[in-house]
């Protein structure tokens, strides 16, 4: 595979059938591959990614691999046959939930698995309160992922997700701490963006070209979050 910068992987994780899975340099590949990798991917949804490959984002805090592999190999395996991406990453979800309820998530964060999950019992630390009355937090993204969004990646808010209480912004634990600041603009500035009436895909698509330019120009990252009211 070829790559004009430096290839993104850090180690050899392990081997599943014909698959080999790599641990890679996540905040690299979306600072000079794509700034839309997620936790993890394959070849079919990230044409990069060698075809026998599963890449896995290094994770700054819970361990989230077996989930990740298992819906890695039903989304290569269905994508592989001719299904489309939306198709395969429904029945991939439908497995890796099923595996974290077996792990026992969803009961960390409700009564028995039986009510609404707790946004509370996510929460690791109060980051920031802005000036504006937005309060950033740190949260708990394996938690997340498992009890109320198995999709979040990276951040969220409350003009996006329902679960995400009025006038707060989340920031994933599994981001580590050299990448928070360029998610933390993502979302500061797509919520502004929403908050003034933008659809989320257009507000989504300014705050990666943003997002994206301050990857690239770390030294602009200061002054783009203080126009989004970090101060």
């Amino acid at each position: 595979m070829a790559y004009s910068l430096k290839p993104p992987y850090l180690q050899k994780d392990e081997t599943r059938g014909d698959y080999q899975v790599w641990i890679v340099d996540g905040a690299y590949i979306r600072g000079h591959i794509d700034e839309e990798f997620t936790n993890f991917g394959q070849h079919y949804r990230y044409h990069y990614i060698p075809e026998k490959e599963f890449w896995l984002d290094k994770e700054a805090e819970h361990d989230e691999r077996v989930f990740f592999i298992d819906h890695l190999l039903i989304e290569h395996d269905l994508m592989a046959k001719g299904a489309s991406y939306g198709d395969a990453l429904t029945q991939a979800d439908r497995i890796e939930r099923r595996e974290r309820r077996r792990a026992g998530d969803v009961r960390k964060v409700t009564h028995q698995g039986k009510e609404l999950p707790d946004a509370g019992a996510v929460k690791e630390r109060l980051w920031k309160k802005l000036e504006n009355g937005v309060n950033v937090w740190i949260v708990n993204g394996r938690l997340v992922r498992s009890a109320f969004d198995i999709d979040f990646t990276a951040g969220g808010h409350d003009h996006v997700y329902e679960f995400v209480p009025e006038g707060e912004v989340w920031i994933d634990d599994s981001i580590e701490e050299k990448e928070r600041g360029f998610v933390l603009l993502h979302e500061l500035h797509e919520r502004n963006r929403m908050a003034i009436g933008l659809t989320y895909s257009k507000a989504h698509a300014e705050s990666s070209h943003l997002e994206f330019r301050c990857r690239h120009h770390p030294d602009e990252l200061h002054e783009a979050l203080t126009t989004e009211g970090w101060a």
